[in-house]
């Protein structure tokens, strides 16, 4: 059975398409991608549907993560449920996460930066809006999150294939 994991930010616009897509990379390169199921949602409505910010395309592009494909959507309280590894941007998105999830899959939500901790932040900030080099700088952060999560993923990951 594959690992569940989703990315979780505010509009699912920015942040959590970008680590959608260096997650989904970074597991491709390793052969792993039989064994993961990766999405990405956000905690606010209004932008469903919506692709990813033009920012976030480019500065993702430029590192070669294809995120074009990308359309928003919400969380929604089955995500909680099906996904074992909820991650969120900042201390917002699991919040919100935590207060959704059922009672039986509460403790799931995490944050993506405690897979960095080299990086001393616990947060991604939001990036939507500021200049183009926010979007590199958080585009750093999620990729030593990533990094961080499938090296801690792929003893898991390996027993699956």
């Amino acid at each position: 059975m594959p690992i569940g994991v989703i990315f979780v930010c505010s509009a699912n616009i920015c942040r959590s398409p970008m680590a959608k897509g260096v997650f989904r990379t970074m597991v491709k390169r390793a052969g792993l991608e039989h064994a993961f199921t990766i999405d990405s949602a956000g905690t606010l409505e209004g932008h469903e549907g919506e692709p990813a910010a033009p920012l976030a395309r480019a500065a993702a592009g430029r590192r070669g993560y294809d995120i074009s494909d990308h359309l928003s959507r919400s969380l929604t309280n089955e995500d909680l449920e099906k996904f074992a590894l909820p991650l969120g941007m900042d201390r917002s998105h699991l919040a919100a996460m935590r207060w959704m999830a059922p009672r039986t899959v509460a403790d799931r939500p995490q944050l993506l930066l405690k897979f960095a901790p080299q990086t001393g932040l616990v947060e991604v900030g939001d990036l939507f809006g500021g200049p183009p080099i926010g979007y590199e700088d958080a585009l750093t952060l999620i990729e030593a999150g990533c990094k961080g999560l499938l090296e801690a993923l792929r003893p898991l990951a390996e027993k699956a294939s």
